[in-house]
């Protein structure tokens, strides 16, 4: 009798997991976490800025001619808004990483759509620029968010594999982010660690400045998502 009981709720357990957490998810919200794999190319995203350190990873990516997507965070964007503006017109792309990057997970859907609504409303003030794209922080989705996502006209965006460049060395963060390159992978790093003022992001700008000529030498073009989902 134990068992029976057991076997369902743990079936239950997994399946919720997997709503929230799993990248290729679609229970609660339409997104995406690849793109087009018939193609060399992957994209680049990038989380939680804009900082004070962006700026050296936009003379870094313009170094290399290569374009990527920018999730901020709407807090961020009002604090630093020139940075914010440069991302922009450098040509990459931003798309909506809330605004205050809390935790969706246990919050209303009001409050939800609260937080997709102010950084969207901010990036377009301040940047003239309409994200289509959001990401959740931490990539844990709630219900409520699915409706957030329509009524703003957003797609959600996972990822193919995400190098933990808040706490890896770069020598570790640039053997995981080859790894996972492979056609249409979408690869997340960050510019930013969460609101936090003048973040050390060291690690990340030594391992993009060690992969790109790599991902090229093997035939990679670095895209958008936007490009890349063509």
């Amino acid at each position: 009798m134990l068992k029976e009981t057991l076997i369902p709720a743990a079936t239950a357990v997994g399946i919720a997991a997997y709503a929230v957490r799993g990248k290729s998810s679609q229970l609660i919200a339409p997104s995406i976490w690849h793109g087009n794999r018939k193609r060399p190319a992957l994209a680049l995203t990038f989380d939680d800025g804009p900082s004070e350190s962006t700026p050296a990873l936009l003379e870094l990516l313009a170094e290399h001619n290569v374009k990527a997507t920018f999730f901020m965070c709407g807090q961020n964007v009002r604090r630093l808004k020139e940075i914010a503006r440069e991302v922009s017109a450098a040509g990459h792309e931003i798309g909506n990483h809330t605004d205050s990057h809390a935790p969706l997970y246990f919050k209303s859907p009001e409050f939800i759509y609260r937080e997709l609504a102010l950084a969207q409303q901010s990036i377009l003030q301040i940047t003239k620029t309409t994200p289509q794209f959001f990401r959740a922080p931490y990539g844990a989705r709630w219900p409520g968010l699915g409706r957030s996502q329509e009524r703003l006209h957003l797609t959600g965006v996972m990822w193919t594999g995400i190098a933990r460049d808040w706490k890896w060395p770069a020598s570790r963060v640039s053997r995981l982010l080859l790894k996972k390159a492979q056609n249409g992978a979408i690869l997340c790093l960050h510019d930013g660690r969460e609101l936090e003022r003048a973040p050390d992001i060291r690690a990340t700008l030594d391992a993009v400045e060690l992969v790109l000529p790599i991902l090229k030498d093997r035939g990679f073009s670095l895209e958008t998502v936007t490009e890349i989902l063509r």
